[in-house]
Order: structure tokens, then sequence, then C-alpha cells
């Protein structure tokens, strides 16, 4: 019965904020600005899932005006999750085929983020050339799944270089985003499904790179990531048992 009522708010709140969202778009259509609105939109779907979503920045954090966001991409519960995090200005990279998804492809598509054909290469390259020419424009970040699809509980996989190559081109720092595990982790009959703690790691300034070294700093990412997801999901794992506990 919770997870028929779970099922039934999400579907009706997501249908109308994607119609009332492209309406609202369509006066200022593709404008960076609404991307982190409706991410921070989506996000407010947790309690429904009995989340308790914790959010943590680096202590004297400054928003960038121009950087690349890279975060762990687990599975389709981090619309409501990690979507906390998205920063003003800041839109996502995300797969062409979100397109096709009735009501929210229009809406990711209108409200600015970005659609990467990964299976054609040469498509994928303009893609990224015209990102870097958008730094050079306007104050604008973006957000990129380095995975380059979802883990589903196989841990942090390999990282593709596009992220970095525009970072080292473009001269932007790259801002680490780590969550902790949500595989498995949510159950529709479950009333209360713990904690997700969201963090934002210090940022990686990418001057002392050069293109030829876009794998390297891809592999120092993914080890700083790699360190986090490890601590925040011991973190997790405590307070969920100091909780039992305490019943």
């Amino acid at each position: 019965m919770l997870a028929v009522l779970r099922i039934l708010i999400v579907t009706i709140y997501s249908i109308l904020v994607c119609f009332f969202g492209c309406i609202y778009c369509l006066f200022s259509p593709r404008d960076p600005r609404h991307a982190s609105t409706f991410s921070h939109l989506f996000g407010q779907l947790a309690p429904v899932f009995g989340l308790k979503v914790y959010i943590r920045k680096p202590e004297g954090y400054q928003h960038y005006p121009n950087a690349i966001y890279i975060c762990n991409h687990q599975n389709n519960f981090d619309l409501i999750t990690v979507s906390n995090i998205v920063q003003p200005s800041t839109v996502t990279v995300g797969k062409i085929s979100i397109l096709w998804i009735p009501l929210f492809g229009f809406l990711y598509w209108l409200s600015g983020n970005l659609l990467i054909d990964r299976n054609n290469f040469i498509k994928a390259h303009k893609t990224i050339m015209k990102l870097i020419v958008q730094f050079q424009k306007k104050r604008i970040s973006f957000w990129f799944f380095p995975e380059g699809t979802r883990s589903y509980g196989r841990g942090l996989l390999p990282f593709k270089m596009g992220a970095f190559y525009a970072a080292i081109v473009s001269g932007v720092p790259i801002i680490p985003i780590v969550a902790s595990n949500t595989h498995r982790k949510i159950k529709l009959n479950k009333f209360n499904n713990g904690i997700v703690i969201v963090e934002m790691l210090q940022p990686i300034y990418t001057n002392i790179y050069t293109h030829h070294s876009a794998r390297q700093l891809a592999l120092h990412c993914r080890e700083l990531m790699l360190l986090k997801m490890k601590e925040l999901n011991a973190e997790v794992t405590m307070y969920e048992k100091t909780c039992i506990t305490r019943r």
C-alpha cells in the first residue's frame, strides 16, 4: 500500500512539475538558470521515499561562475538525491535518449541542459566543443556523470574523458561531488529508508594539466571520489546502526 501511494504521489508531482515547468521555460527557453531550479524541485521528492538527504559543501565554499562538476551516477534515485546540490547556472550533460522521456525529456532540454550522443564520437566531440565555447561567452557551469552510465552497485566505474578534456582546454576547475550508496537501499514499502549524504569536495584546478594528461586528471579525480565514497558509506552505516540500537 505504501509503495502504491508513493508511486501515485511521485507520478502526479512529476507530471505537474514537467507540465508547468515547460510553460514557464517557454518565456526564456534554454536559460541555464532553469536547470538548478527544476533539479531542486525534483529533490523535494526525497522525503516521499523516506529519505533524509544531507548536503555538504567545503568550508569557506565560494560559488564558481565557470566550473565542471562531476558526480557518481548510481541509479534513477540520483534525481532526488544529488539533484539537491546542483548549483546556480549549472546545466547537466545527459544522454540524448533522455529527450524521448515523455514531458520530462522536453523540460530537460528546454531548461538548458545539454544532450550528447555517446554512440557517435564526432557528434559527442562537437557537443564538448560547444561547451568549451560557452565557457568563454558566459557564466555557466556543467555537470557530468563521468562514468557515462548508472553503476547499479558496481562501485565507481571507469571515467570517460570528455569532462576532463573540456576542463583543461577551458582552464576551469573540476569540482567532484560524491553521494553515499543508494543501491538497493530504497524500499518502496519501507517507511524509513535512512539517510544519504551528498558531499562536494574541494575544487581541482586544471592549469597544471595539458590535454595530453586528461587521463591523469581523470584518474586523480576518481581516486579522490573513491576514498570519499568509502568514508561516506561508513558514516551512513554507523549512523543507521546507532539509530537501530537506540530503538
